[in-house]
């Protein structure tokens, strides 16, 4: 049961965003500070990515655990309450970046996924933040980065 009424709840996720987050901005400040340049948030593109690297050839997407269905992270625990409801909305969530990843691949983008949990503490984001720049500066042309798959960290 949820242990919030509905009008905070409600309020609680109307401050949620889907810009300038708080895993964004640390992947926008490492990619700044290490000579990368970028455009944000390309129309243009399918899924609209985070962040777009024309000069590389390269998208994007920084990934909130719950919302995208990360597989086996403690942070993507689907709610108890309206478990209908959400289920749908986070599989749709799931199968339309599957889709959006698809179309960008065929049109020749390399993509990169950063996980939430990758980059949730100073452990995590040490971790992640090479590999980040070690795909950028490779070929490769899909990965994610994911924090650990379990509450030990």
């Amino acid at each position: 049961m949820d242990t919030l009424t509905a009008d905070q709840r409600s309020k609680n996720m109307r401050a949620i965003r889907s810009k300038d987050t708080k895993p964004e901005l640390i992947v926008r400040k490492l990619l700044f500070s290490n000579g990368y340049r970028y455009r944000l948030h390309s129309r243009r593109l399918p899924g609209r990515p985070d962040i777009v690297l024309k000069k590389h050839n390269a998208v994007i997407f920084i990934n909130g655990c719950f919302w995208h269905r990360h597989k086996g992270c403690p942070y993507a625990v689907l709610p108890k309450s309206h478990a209908d409801f959400w289920n749908q909305k986070l599989s749709r969530n799931a199968t339309r970046d599957a889709a959006e990843h698809q179309a960008l691949l065929g049109m020749g983008w390399r993509i990169l996924v950063v996980w939430e949990c990758a980059l949730k503490t100073q452990k995590t984001r040490s971790i992640s933040e090479p590999l980040i720049l070690e795909w950028l500066a490779g070929r490769e042309q899909y990965r994610e980065i994911s924090g650990p798959l379990s509450d030990d960290s």
